[in-house]
């Protein structure tokens, strides 16, 4: 296990492999080792990374009652820890949105970008989507379910990788955070803003979507925004779509990564 300390938290990582850095950013109630299906597919060309974000899977608490330390400011801080310079950033859901806010702060510093599960907010001022109810939170639960961000039989269907991403995420760390939930700092730039400035990012951007996401509209809406980016939509992927449907979601972040060497 390695460990780094950013911004005075305790950051639990992951990696494996040798080649250009590949990065993998979890998603709320998540943690890295939920990359597992595509550790296993990118390890061979990359040095695949991926690290618990604060209040989740191995790293430490922030304070109770306090705010979260900004997620941009923390990608930030774990890059300069561990040096990387160029990265294959990877996102989904929260992560997609902390890769996001980082890109518009760094607009071509990414060798590529690829966001699931996130998108931006309409330009017309409409409200966003509506997120799918959590399940509410259980003082004495051990185990923290997660089915909003499935499709609705894939923990029947497939109970063994369903009940495996539980048990990862349900660590000491996440379960505290759950019952004592912190507020989320995001700002330079805020959510609301980055549909005004995402047109500025000039890394190559991959944006895959689940065709059942309630967030696909919004990952249309970020593509049309970013100048040279693709957008996949998955057939009958959920809104874990790097998870869920991890043989589509590997295969297109291959195809992706195979063009940029092809244009080189």
């Amino acid at each position: 296990m390695a460990f780094a300390e950013i911004l005075g938290t305790d950051i639990h990582y992951i990696q494996r492999g040798d080649g250009p850095p590949m990065l993998f950013l979890h998603g709320s109630g998540s943690c890295a080792e939920a990359w597992h299906h595509q550790f296993d597919a990118f390890s061979d060309g990359y040095r695949v990374i991926a690290y618990d974000s604060v209040n989740h899977g191995h790293s430490s608490n922030s304070p109770a009652g306090g705010l979260e330390p900004d997620r941009a400011d923390e990608l930030d801080a774990f890059l300069g820890a561990l040096g990387i310079e160029r990265p294959v950033i990877a996102g989904n859901s929260m992560g997609a949105m902390t890769l996001l806010r980082w890109a518009v702060r760094h607009p071509d510093r990414a060798r590529a970008l690829i966001p699931s599960g996130m998108g931006v907010m309409p330009a017309d001022g409409r409200p966003g989507p509506e997120r799918p109810t959590a399940e509410p939170a259980v003082d004495d639960a051990l185990f923290l379910a997660a089915r909003g961000g499935f499709t609705r039989d894939f923990p029947t269907t497939h109970p063994d990788l369903y009940d495996r991403y539980i048990r990862l995420r349900s660590t000491a760390t996440r379960i505290e955070a759950t019952r004592r939930p912190r507020q989320a700092t995001a700002k330079n730039p805020g959510r609301g803003e980055l549909a005004e400035l995402v047109g500025a990012i000039r890394s190559p951007m991959q944006i895959i979507v689940g065709e059942h996401d309630w967030l696909a509209e919004a990952a249309g809406n970020l593509h049309e925004r970013v100048e040279g980016s693709r957008l996949a939509v998955v057939p009958g992927a959920p809104h874990n779509v790097y998870y869920e449907t991890a043989d589509a979601y590997n295969e297109l972040v291959q195809e992706f990564l195979a063009h940029l060497q092809a244009v080189v």
